[in-house]
């Protein structure tokens, strides 16, 4: 019939278009045979290579791409770890994930003797940071100078160098507390306020009224001194008594109410 096509034509030139097709496909692999450039099995994805499976028979990890969903996944608020991390204070040194004062907090004129416990704890948090422990002040006195006795090293310690106000050892405030005596008050009480009542419901009678006790003489803050950059345990003294101090900070984004540095 006129105008129809020959089926055996058809079918050569399919045949043609698919060998062309396959020809150009393997353009990539027909240079890395020339260039003898195919690499041998690996766990690395390399061009023309072949992909081993690891010792758990999965393919490893990063031979697979990360899609776009994941890579946002991996932020925050589309920002990067580093993004959301900072550098120590020029004051203070760096002990990879959180940073200390490099000296004591320098009271002013107006803040001498008031550095007792509470003091020290608000003063660090409005700073940004916070009153360390004594494992880190123990930690961390191979690096840090500090507070010791009048015979330890001024080169590695903090140490009492002015004989005219005489000299003493000294020692350093940490968060770590211990009471001095036995059952639940030696850690202060709130009290009982007058006008507090029993629960009529439950059959209660009124409490009786009883005094607040917010910084006990039998809740106190251990204290650490550089014993020769060993650290070491130098007694603990009563929340409500002022005792030098250093503050720590972690390496997290955010400001305190006051700069450091």
């Amino acid at each position: 019939m006129a105008g129809a096509k020959n089926p055996k034509v058809v079918a050569w030139a399919a045949l043609v278009i698919a060998v062309l097709s396959f020809g150009l496909s393997m353009t990539g692999v027909s240079d890395a045979v020339r260039k003898h450039v195919f690499p041998g099995a690996s766990t690395k994805p390399r061009p023309y290579g072949i992909l081993r499976l690891n010792r758990h028979r999965k393919f490893p990890a990063r031979a697979i791409p990360t899609v776009a969903h994941a890579k946002r996944a991996d932020r925050i608020g589309g920002k990067r770890l580093r993004d959301l991390t900072t550098d120590c204070a020029p004051n203070t040194i760096d002990f990879g994930t959180w940073c200390l004062m490099n000296a004591p907090y320098g009271l002013s004129n107006d803040e001498v003797g008031k550095n007792d416990y509470f003091f020290a704890a608000q003063k660090c948090v409005d700073l940004g940071g916070y009153l360390p422990t004594a494992g880190q002040l123990i930690g961390a006195a191979p690096r840090v100078k500090l507070a010791s006795t009048i015979h330890d090293s001024q080169l590695t310690a903090s140490i009492d160098l002015d004989p005219t106000d005489g000299l003493k050892d000294r020692r350093e405030m940490s968060s770590t507390l211990t009471t001095v005596a036995a059952g639940s008050s030696a850690a202060g009480s709130e009290g009982v306020s007058e006008g507090s009542r029993g629960d009529p419901k439950q059959g209660e009678p009124d409490p009786v009224p009883l005094p607040e006790n917010p910084r006990p003489d039998t809740l106190q803050y251990i204290t650490v001194y550089d014993n020769g950059d060993k650290g070491g345990f130098a007694g603990s003294k009563p929340v409500s008594q002022p005792e030098n101090f250093r503050c720590a900070f972690d390496k997290a984004q955010g400001r305190g109410a006051q700069e450091v540095g």
